[in-house]
């Protein structure tokens, strides 16, 4: 087994471990997760190692943005097998804060974010979501003090939200999207897609399908809300509970109805069995 990487759990001895490398010139950056560990995650590591010296990686199952009737309680956790993975990723750091490191006795802030964060895609389906990402990613940020942190495209919502309130709140460090890591089938990795049944898996892939075929569709000229029309039927189809399926700009989340409206992006969020599955793509 690789070296393994330097477990802080503590505010103070994470920032003792971490000043060392602004004093060498040596930049840092932060890859932020909930564990459960997978090949998206590791793309994210190495994007960080290609732009800083240093990476260090959070692992920690934010409660805040789990609603009471979600799945904090069963999200799936499995340090061990994670710092395996990172210590073989090379990582120099991973801060694993517990909750009562996070959220202490008397915590009593909380970021409310706007913008794309108030698109009504995720957030129409999960109000508390934003609230909590923005918090706990503003706290990461202020321990961590990265230069760079690296999120992926798959949450595609949340990356415009955390991008824009690192720019408003003048957070000295750049948010870096990375594109989604997919099966050989097109479904985006994802922690949850281990809920999935065997047959609940050989359907999540219509998801990419749908949103692959109307992009293609779009930029061929066709109009975008019949195009839309049919990808919701397919997904109907195919037994998929649909939340959404949207064409909006790529940047504000803004609704779009056609190509002269500026770059488009394609989202969708549906329920398979009891996994919740998103997803998106580039007109």
């Amino acid at each position: 087994m690789a070296n393994r990487p330097r477990v802080l759990r503590t505010v103070p001895s994470l920032r003792r471990a971490v000043e060392p490398f602004s004093g060498a010139g040596e930049r840092l950056a932060l890859v932020p997760t909930m564990g459960a560990l997978h090949a998206g995650h590791l793309a994210l590591v190495r994007e960080a190692k290609r732009r800083a010296r240093r990476v260090a990686v959070s692992i920690f199952v934010n409660p805040t943005q789990f609603a009471p009737h979600e799945d904090f309680s069963s999200y799936p956790r499995d340090f061990t097998t994670d710092l395996r993975i990172l210590a073989e990723a090379k990582v120099d750091l991973v801060w694993a804060p517990p909750a009562d490191v996070m959220y202490p006795v008397g915590f009593a802030t909380r970021i409310e974010p706007a913008g794309a964060a108030k698109a009504g895609l995720e957030d129409r389906f999960r109000p508390h979501f934003f609230g909590g990402v923005a918090t706990v990613c503003a706290k990461l940020f202020l321990q961590v003090a990265p230069d760079f942190a690296l999120f992926g495209e798959k949450d595609y919502q949340q990356l415009r939200m955390i991008t824009q309130m690192a720019k408003d709140l003048d957070l000295p460090l750049k948010v870096v999207g990375v594109p989604t890591v997919r099966e050989k089938d097109g479904l985006a990795l994802s922690s949850r897609n281990g809920y999935l049944s065997g047959a609940e898996r050989d359907v999540a892939p219509t998801l990419y399908r749908v949103l692959q075929k109307s992009a293609a569709r779009i930029r061929r000229g066709e109009p975008i809300s019949a195009v839309l029309d049919d990808g919701r039927a397919e997904i109907t189809r195919a037994g998929i509970a649909l939340d959404y399926l949207e064409a909006r700009h790529a940047l504000t989340l803004e609704a779009v109805t056609s190509r002269k409206d500026g770059l488009i992006r394609l989202l969708v969020a549906a329920k398979l069995g009891r996994t919740r599955l998103i997803d998106n793509v580039a007109v």
